[in-house]
């Protein structure tokens, strides 16, 4: 176990070594015992984490503030609107200031081409930890829970089994490419075969990619890229299948929104994951868009674990909190 993530950052997914990840899901699952068993765990008492949100959420922001409560904390959500960073509060000034207010400063900013280099900048200037809860590029503390769902249902041996990370049609709006990029950079470390399933529009970072890459060689795991939804599902332990914008083709929601609209047939539906392993479990960090990004008959179905993910979001951000903030 590793034990001097004291004052660490957790902006990118390769901030924590896959020791230090570890060490993050064993004190996960005995928080997770703890609130089982109701057993007291103040370990911030007295701490008081800053939520800065840019972009709206419901788990990220209901988790951390009930995850810090229930460290003993207390957890502060501002959102940016509220603040003077539009009329001149700079990341260094944010970072400088709370920094100095707060125990730690978690940041959800997921604007394309901004927010990652917004928390960076933050967390030059700050003094306390500075934790991503999403950004344009990563979103880690997804990532965790992820992990932690899948070694509970599949066990903590990942060698062998095989993540299909899917493209999947939504018609609500261009979501962020985080979610898939921190899952091809994790889950190889784990031991996991990893195939990239998606649209030629709706491709993700090269830099990513290539890291993502170097893991699988490192880690001795495969790592494919496909260009049909039901050729990734093939064989498939878990299916983790949502939808992204096409933020590397354009920018522009217009024209995203067309490109996107050819491909409504890229649905997670009983006859999709038919073709993946029986006991496969499907995955997806929500909100999704029922019976247009999965059917119903899937998210609500045996093999769907997205409450239980959604669940770990909790304990896996109350670990990362314990570790860096005391």
């Amino acid at each position: 176990m590793i034990t001097n993530l004291r004052g660490r950052d957790l902006i990118s997914d390769l901030d924590f070594t896959k020791e230090e990840v570890e060490t993050v899901l064993d004190v996960a699952w005995d928080l997770k015992r703890k609130r089982a068993l109701g057993e007291p765990h103040p370990y911030l008492r007295d701490k008081v984490l800053a939520m800065l949100f840019f972009f709206s959420s419901t788990r990220t922001r209901g988790s951390f503030e009930a995850g810090i409560a229930q460290l003993g904390g207390h957890g502060a959500f501002i959102d940016s609107k509220t603040t003077q960073i539009a009329h001149g509060d700079t990341p260094k000034e944010i970072g400088e200031i709370f920094g100095r207010y707060f125990d730690g400063l978690a940041i959800r900013h997921c604007d394309w081409n901004a927010g990652n280099a917004y928390i960076n900048g933050v967390a030059e200037a700050a003094r306390c930890p500075v934790l991503n809860m999403q950004c344009d590029i990563y979103h880690p503390f997804q990532c965790l829970a992820d992990l932690m769902t899948i070694m509970e249902k599949k066990g903590r041996d990942l060698r062998k089994k095989r993540i299909v990370v899917s493209w999947a049609y939504a018609s609500s709006y261009l979501k962020p490419i985080s979610v898939p990029q921190s899952l091809i950079l994790q889950m190889p470390r784990f031991g996991m075969d990893v195939t990239l399933s998606y649209p030629p529009e709706f491709k993700l970072m090269p830099d990513i990619v290539e890291q993502a890459q170097a893991q699988a060689r490192q880690y001795g795991t495969a790592f494919d890229i496909v260009h049909d939804m039901k050729q990734g599902f093939e064989d498939a332990d878990v299916v983790y299948a949502k939808s992204w914008g096409p933020l590397l083709t354009t920018a522009d929601p217009v024209e995203g929104k067309r490109i996107q609209d050819q491909y409504k047939d890229w649905i997670t539906d009983a006859a999709k994951m038919a073709v993946a392993k029986p006991d496969a479990i499907y995955m997806h960090p929500l909100p999704a868009d029922r019976d247009i990004e999965v059917t119903s008959e899937v998210m609500d179905g045996p093999n769907s674990v997205v409450f239980d993910q959604a669940e770990n979001r909790l304990h896996a951000q109350k670990a990362v909190m314990a570790l860096t903030m005391w």
